[in-house]
């Protein structure tokens, strides 16, 4: 065939792009299952470093199976929804599939623990996390937050200890009323909630965790109250 024509080009192109679109096929169909696994092990360490337990990749799926007892769906109301129960990654409460709000109980040093999950926006794109909550489903035993973008030294400072530690022992609950906690300015604070400081220089952001934990853990209120009822 003369290489110099235009049909020899095509041909050649069409062949080119046949075997690049197989090549990468065959890649992700091979790294898939690793990537997913990564995931999940990333998922595992966060609900991990919300039960103040810093885990390497390595240990976390172990730790990870060996503290958190139970998970499953509940609905808006705070009813545990049946056949939902399950820790593995491909169940509900781990996978996000199915209708319902995840819930993850742990066990630490013989405590009950509640784990949830949060989802919110910064300045620049997602932010999450998760908060663990004490058996009485107020006060705060630790919390967990990640960005998809804020800014280095600013907003994305949220996930620094310094920064989680502040929610130890703060309540979500008073006078039997949910009210969250405030993320506020530092130097102030707030009358009616209790309040943890922002990010200096980093408003935007901290406002953004403010709604989502009024948000995000506003959806659990009926099932955090019911407990706190129980206590």
């Amino acid at each position: 065939m003369n290489r110099e024509n235009s049909t020899y080009t095509i041909i050649y192109a069409s062949v080119m792009v046949i075997i690049v679109a197989i090549g990468l096929a065959f890649t992700h169909q091979v790294l898939s299952d690793k990537q997913t696994a990564n995931v999940n092990i990333d998922k595992m360490q966060q609900i991990l470093r919300s039960l103040r337990v810093d885990a390497s990749a390595a240990k976390a799926d172990g730790i990870y199976r060996d503290l958190v007892k139970s998970a499953y769906l509940i609905t808006p109301e705070g009813t545990k929804i049946e056949g939902t129960e399950g820790i593995e990654p491909t169940d509900p409460a781990f996978s996000g599939e199915g209708e319902g709000l995840p819930v993850f109980e742990a066990e630490i040093e013989g405590s009950k623990k509640y784990v949830i999950p949060m989802h919110g926006a910064g300045l620049w794109g997602p932010i999450w996390g998760y908060l663990s909550v004490e058996d009485n489903g107020n006060t705060v035993y630790g919390s967990e937050f990640g960005h998809a973008g804020e800014t280095p030294g600013l907003g994305a400072e949220i996930v620094n200890l310094s920064f989680r530690n502040q929610f130890k022992g703060k309540e979500l609950i008073k006078n039997g009323e949910f009210k969250s906690i405030a993320v506020v300015k530092p130097g102030r604070t707030d009358p009616e909630r209790d309040y943890v400081d922002g990010i200096s220089g980093g408003t935007i952001t901290s406002k953004g965790v403010d709604a989502m934990l009024l948000k995000s853990v506003g959806q659990y209120k009926n099932f955090l109250l019911q407990l706190n009822e129980g206590k």
